[in-house]
């Protein structure tokens, strides 16, 4: 395939559906990097001290995996690991390389948020190779950096920046949650209970959706610190071990804003009960009053001989009269009693 082919398949960050390549680079150590296509990227060795190569590619092309297991060494189980759908967030050495699967926040159009995008890597102290199956931001922005000559000068600091973009990017999700709980809090008066009651429903999902990736990664982050590769250097280690002190943050975080929502929906609920019995104590109070009423008109309209009044043409006022009288003095011991 012509070089200028590949230059322009991979400027628009669309896989090769031949190779499976997304882009090539290799760093000058200095910041910046130079594309390379895929003949010149598929039998790449290093030619001067310090170079180091970055390829990221579309795993669902059926070529990247006949390709990477002979390139890269890899065995059956990694090569699964490392081109597999389900993926779980987790790292691991194989000899003096590093295998670390990772979730970032996808920001594809019409998408959910909480619907991590995998990033698997595969990184030794020459080449780091990044596998994906849906676009993702974070090797478009660092890529972005070495274009400018701003970006990572060694396979280490690009396995970190990977790291670390991924990882800060969660919070983009979480802070939108958090607003969206202040929204509620702030004018939940003014907002039905349904569209309150399903927007919590969506922050409790959300908040499940992103625990779910963000817990293992951060346990895929401490293996890294706890047994890093030689090429890792000390300042790496320092940069992941701040990034999992912000990932640990965003857990906390995450709790927050699942216990907030509960907070509201534990209100609402208590709003919903306390006008619940309110409804039922004005209905019983209503029904205190007219049973006594209900009664006596109700032994008033049987007919047997010997009722009183029945000839009389003022035993209709007298009743009504009585009837008031008696409602007077409900109303006057309920509220003696404090029932209103």
């Amino acid at each position: 395939m012509p070089k200028k082919e590949v230059a322009t398949q991979t400027s628009g960050f669309a896989a090769d559906p031949v190779t499976g390549l997304v882009f090539g680079c290799i760093l000058d150590g200095k910041g910046g990097c130079r594309h390379i296509g895929w003949e010149d990227a598929q039998d790449w060795t290093p030619q001067n001290p310090g170079d180091v190569l970055w390829l990221h590619m579309d795993r669902t092309v059926e070529a990247v995996a006949s390709w990477a297991q002979p390139h890269l060494n890899l065995s059956d189980a990694t090569l699964e690991v490392l081109l597999s759908n389900e993926t779980r967030p987790r790292a691991f050495r194989e000899e003096d390389t590093m295998v670390t699967i990772l979730r970032g926040i996808n920001f594809n159009p019409n998408a959910e948020r909480e619907d991590m995008i995998a990033l698997q890597i595969w990184a030794d102290d020459t080449r780091v190779v990044s596998f994906r199956r849906r676009p993702l931001q974070t090797p478009r922005d660092i890529l972005a950096r070495l274009d400018a000559g701003q970006g990572p000068n060694t396979s280490g600091d690009l396995l970190t920046d990977l790291i670390e973009q991924l990882v800060a990017k969660m919070n983009v999700a979480i802070v939108d949650m958090n607003d969206e709980i202040d929204v509620m809090e702030d004018n939940g008066d003014n907002l039905s209970v349904e569209m309150l009651l399903d927007k919590i429903s969506d922050i409790r999902r959300n908040c499940l959706a992103l625990k779910r990736y963000m817990s293992p990664q951060h346990e895929a982050l401490l293996e890294i610190r706890r047994n890093p590769p030689s090429w890792l250097t000390k300042a790496n280690l320092t940069d992941i071990r701040e990034t999992l002190d912000r990932l640990a943050r965003y857990l906390e975080d995450l709790d927050v804003s699942k216990e907030s929502a509960l907070v509201l929906q534990d209100d609402l609920d208590s709003r919903a009960s306390h006008k619940t019995n309110h409804t039922m104590y004005i209905l019983s109070i209503i029904t205190a009053v007219f049973l006594p009423l209900g009664f006596i008109t109700g032994l008033l309209g049987i007919n047997v001989g010997g009722m009183p009044g029945v000839n009389s043409h003022y035993a209709f006022w007298i009743t009504v009269t009585v009837l008031v009288g008696l409602m007077s003095i409900q109303f006057w011991l309920f509220r003696k009693l404090k029932w209103l």
